[in-house]
Parts: structure tokens; sequence; C-alpha cells
């Protein structure tokens, strides 16, 4: 092992395939800290099926990943910034919990080796990524992980949306680091197929089951350039703009498809929550 956790011999970032290439997956994260507290917002629920799904990645994904590469909707930034060390720990970037939540710990090495593994693959591409060794795990990143790999002993890289969000921008972004998955990283993009609270206003109900079998015919019906072309022009689908008042928690999804081009994708979690439904997508089935 190296000092931050990622086997020398054939690692997941000496560019050596593995054999198997990993799945790669968008996840909804939920709200804020909402899987590891009593939910007094409507049911409480609300939030048991998605935490269940995001128990069962670890078996779905079909083998241990050697790293995770989370895209989480909470870091942007200009050029795009890349953390494999987070020495300040975890971000608790939500407000108005309960005072345990900001007491949760997912202590997960991260992996300087790796980091520069994505930053080299993305400058490769032309696109301008620095080093970010300080900023700890947001909550898009730390609470799903606390479910899926509860034991945080996987080495765990961030790396931030640009402030663009330009969904081409994004998908390049994908296609720069698909060889990690030939290499055993797990790619995670953490967000929202639906992120907009004002979910009670009259027909919203209507409006996010339009958009979300829209995205899942984007996502699902359709590879490669198709698919690409579809997520480009995401705003032309039905409540696009309700669904998303601002596409920050989209994009991660669009880095995923870029990294998955040539898989086939599925809906492997779709549920109403609050009667909105979110749903949760795997590439590589």
């Amino acid at each position: 092992m190296t000092q931050d956790g990622i086997t020398s011999t054939n690692s997941a970032t000496d560019g050596e395939p593995t054999g198997t290439r990993m799945p790669a997956y968008f996840l909804a994260h939920g709200a804020g800290p909402c899987f590891f507290m009593e939910w007094t917002q409507g049911p409480r629920d609300t939030w048991t099926r998605l935490g269940a799904w995001l128990q069962s990645m670890e078996s779905d994904a079909g083998r241990r990943p050697r790293a995770i590469v989370v895209i989480s909707a909470h870091w942007e930034a200009h050029p795009l910034r890349v953390n494999g060390q987070h020495r300040s720990g975890l971000l608790y970037d939500y407000g108005g919990f309960p005072a345990h939540t900001y007491e949760l710990q997912y202590p997960a090495p991260g992996s300087q080796e790796l980091a520069r593994r994505v930053q080299a693959l993305l400058v490769a591409q032309g696109l301008s990524c620095d080093a970010d060794d300080e900023r700890g795990l947001d909550h898009g990143v730390f609470i799903p992980l606390m479910l899926a790999y509860p034991a945080a002993d996987i080495p765990v890289v961030q790396l931030s949306l640009h402030p663009s969000l330009d969904p081409e921008a994004h998908q390049a972004m994908g296609r720069a680091l698909a060889p990690l998955r030939e290499e055993g990283v797990l790619l995670l993009g953490s967000g929202m197929s639906y992120h907009n609270r004002v979910s009670t206003e009259p027909g919203a109900e209507q409006m996010a089951l339009g958009f979300d079998q829209w995205l899942q015919d984007a996502v699902c019906q359709h590879t490669g350039d198709a698919r690409a072309r579809q997520l480009n022009a995401w705003l032309d689908a039905p409540g696009a703009r309700r669904a998303h008042p601002r596409e920050e928690h989209l994009l991660p999804l669009m880095v995923i498809a870029g990294a998955s081009e040539g898989d086939a994708a599925r809906a492997s979690f779709c549920e109403p929550i609050g009667n909105i439904p979110v749903s949760c997508f795997r590439f590589g089935v």
C-alpha cells in the first residue's frame, strides 16, 4: 500500500487496466443529513427507500473499487479543482438540522496519487484543473458514502463542477475520466434528478413526472452521441426549469454520462419522495 491507501502494484492510479470495468452511478444524495435523523417534515419514512438503495450500492457494483471519485453538486470551481487529501475533514454544509448531524464522521483516506491522475486526464483533454488538498468532503460526498461504503476504508477523491454549468463541458469532463473505470475506480455523480424545494405548487407532481420520464428516456434509451445530444438539450425537457431552477444538481449526471458513452444505463432507483419522482442511474448494466 502507498501512504494514501492505494495499492502500488496495478493500482487505480497507475493507468494499468484491471480487466473489469467498474460501473458508474448518478445518485440522489437526499436533503442534508436526512438519512441520519428522524424526519419530521412529511412522513417519517420519506427517505427510507432511497437510503436502502444507497446501502445496496456496494453489492450492486459487483466488486470492491480500488478508489472512488465523486463529483458533487456542492462544489463549483474555475478552474476545476480536485481534492485528493481533504485535510479539513468534512464540510457540514447544511443548516437547521439536529446537533448530532454536525458530528457525523466519515474518515475515508484520500489519495494524492489518484488526484494527480484525475488532473492529468483532464488536462490532457484541454480542461484546466488545479489541485486542492485542503477542502473537506461536502455532504454530497460523505452522506451517501456513509450508507454505500460505511467502513470508510476506500480512498475518496472529490472533483468540482465548473461554474459555467455547461452540460456539454461536463460531459467532456466525464469523457476525460472514462479510463479510470478500467482501473478499478468507481465514478459517482452526486446530485438529484429533481431539485426544487417548492414542490407543493399546483401541478408540481405532474410536471415532475413529465421531467422524470424525459430524463429516463434520455439516459436509458440512448447511448453515445444520441444520449449526449439529448442531455445537452435538457432545457427542452418538460418542466425542466421547474425541476431544476439552477442545474448544479443535474450536472453530475452529465459527467457520469460522459464517462459512460458506450454503456447502456438503467434507472436502478425510481421512487416518489414526497410525491415527487426521484431517479438514480447505473451506467454499465
